[in-house]
């Protein structure tokens, strides 16, 4: 009987889950969305509970729809936003915010409540810093635990275990309270390269009686991405999924790694997995770039010992929103309601049709004449690297009187251009440390299209690769599966086996000098933007 492998990505909107064969193809996928709570605040929340019922019926539709018996299923893998779950005794989930619903026990990834904390925490200097890029994000844990520690003690007291995401989803599966070094060393200050963790740090930021109960809440066992968990898949979560129970579970990761596993890796085309830099771009947009001994890059997080692959360190940046932030744009457009009427009736998301529709005008290489003077910063919500501002705000500026759908058109390339510029001043941040990249390979629903793989090879001056997976995200979580099945040695070799390059985009000479003068408009309205902050203040 063939063997299968089940990868599950929990993002901001939706679980998915797909089903692989053991060299990579995807034989079915299925998702479910799942709730997102917004209030004023920058507040995001979501529900522990509602999550995993998503999870659970995915991977049962993903297999109804494969034909496949589910006893031919080996391995399973887990990935997710780093997103705080709390739980309390038992596993009752516990609330996090002003709502009071217990619910609602997930503060999301994208929640900024704690930026006063995060403040603080950089404002310490502590020597733990130095392995999140010099600055800690309101979009990382410990900000999140004091929060949580200031304004809700009661469920701080009460809280049996907090979680990043991708690890409850593993625990519901196994039982196992082991964490992933992934999550713990990019998003909790987990020092995975001395395998500890710091008491003094958590002492000094006030989250003291973590370290008196030895971290118990906070994880004690740490193992690497694709670790075979516990007695493997319980028969509880076995029977919510329609799988044998006692499947391999594999530790997980957090999304945008499973898609630097499912991408840098991958068989043929250029460079090897630390000369490549994988671009998750989604609903934000991670950056992984690998390198054999520890890199300081100011403003991107890291270095992170083990976090992706096993053996070697890893630098992340990123833009905090990147899919989200096109959608953002372009809702301010006049010509937006109608393009999204016609949007609709041709099936397609708005910013999926004005993808088709820059093509259809000439593609990448009429940018400069579509966009014409507008120039976009699209910082919707801060600046996550190279400047590790999460105060940044979006620019925009060029705009005229012109309402028509040309204008649209043009103002969505800018908006992609502008990611593109985004991405390139990681490049340079990193190359200043010695980090030589010379192709970015790219996954992530809103990097699917062919025309933005171009724009952002020309805005960035590197080659955009792309796998021939259709989804490069699922895969890496199916290759914790196969890992943690004994299907593969070790990730190295799965990533291999199961993952190859396929289309590349290499950067338009014609454009080079045209993408040059942009990106030094680019850095001009950021530090406008920053100026004024600071004068308005």
């Amino acid at each position: 009987m063939a063997e299968h492998f089940i990868g599950v990505d929990v993002g901001t909107g939706s679980a998915r889950a797909g089903v692989f064969d053991a060299d990579g193809i995807m034989l079915a996928s299925a998702k479910r969305n799942i709730a997102l709570y917004l209030e004023a605040g920058d507040i995001a929340e979501q529900s522990s509970e509602d999550i995993w019922q998503a999870v659970c019926a995915s991977v049962r539709e993903a297999i109804d729809i494969a034909g496949i018996d589910p006893a031919s299923i080996h391995g399973i893998g887990f990935d997710a936003t780093c997103s705080l779950v709390v739980l309390g005794e038992g596993g009752k989930p516990l609330p996090v915010g002003a709502s009071g619903d217990p619910d609602r026990n997930i503060i999301v990834w994208m929640d900024h409540r704690a930026l006063g904390q995060a403040e603080r925490i950089n404002a310490t200097r502590h020597t733990v810093l130095d392995y999140v890029g010099g600055t800690i994000s309101p979009e990382m844990e410990t900000p999140k635990l004091l929060w949580l520690a200031e304004h809700m003690p009661q469920t701080f007291a009460s809280a049996w275990q907090f979680f990043d995401l991708a690890d409850y989803l593993t625990w519901r599966a196994t039982g196992s309270l082991a964490r992933s070094i992934c999550t713990l060393t990019c998003k909790w200050t987990y020092l995975g390269h001395e395998g500890r963790w710091e008491a003094g740090y958590f002492e000094t930021i006030g989250l003291g009686s973590l370290a008196l109960e030895g971290f118990a809440r906070i994880g004690t066992q740490v193992v690497p991405g694709g670790t075979a968990l516990g007695q493997g898949l319980s028969p509880i979560a076995a029977e919510a999924m329609g799988l044998p129970s006692g499947i391999a579970v594999g530790a997980g990761l957090i999304d945008a790694h499973a898609g630097g596993i499912g991408t840098v890796g991958a068989r043929g085309g250029a460079g090897d997995v630390q000369s490549r830099m994988a671009y998750v771009f989604g609903t934000s947009a991670c950056t992984m770039a690998t390198t054999a001994q520890p890199s300081f890059v100011p403003g991107v997080w890291g270095p992170y010992y083990s976090a992706m692959m096993p053996g070697l360190w890893l630098n992340e940046g990123g833009q905090s929103a990147a899919g989200a932030a096109i959608e953002q744009l372009t809702q301010f457009h006049p010509a937006t309601p109608e393009a999204s009427r016609t949007a609709a009736s041709a099936g397609l998301s708005l910013v999926a049709w004005l993808a088709e529709e820059a093509q259809r005008r000439g593609g990448a290489a009429s940018a400069p004449a579509l966009i014409g003077d507008i120039h976009v910063v699209p910082e919707f919500l801060g600046n996550r690297s190279p400047f590790a501002d999460p105060e940044a705000k979006a620019v925009i500026a060029g705009l005229g009187m012109d309402r028509s759908m040309d204008s649209l058109v043009g103002l969505y390339l800018a908006g992609i251009s502008g990611l593109g510029y985004g991405v390139r001043q990681i490049l340079a941040a990193m190359a200043e440390q010695g980090t030589s990249i010379d192709t970015i390979v790219i996954s992530g629903g809103a990097g699917q299209s062919a025309l933005v793989r171009q724009i952002l090879a020309d805005a960035t001056g590197i080659t955009i690769a792309a796998t021939q997976s259709e989804e490069p995200v699922l895969l890496g979580s199916a290759i914790l599966g196969a890992v943690a099945a004994g299907r593969y040695a070790d990730i190295g070799a799965a990533m291999h086996a199961m993952s190859q390059i396929g289309e590349t985009y290499r950067p338009s000479p014609d454009l080079a000098a045209w993408h040059e003068r942009r990106l030094t408009a680019f850095a001009a309205l950021q530090q406008v933007g920053r100026t004024i902050r600071q004068t308005a203040s």
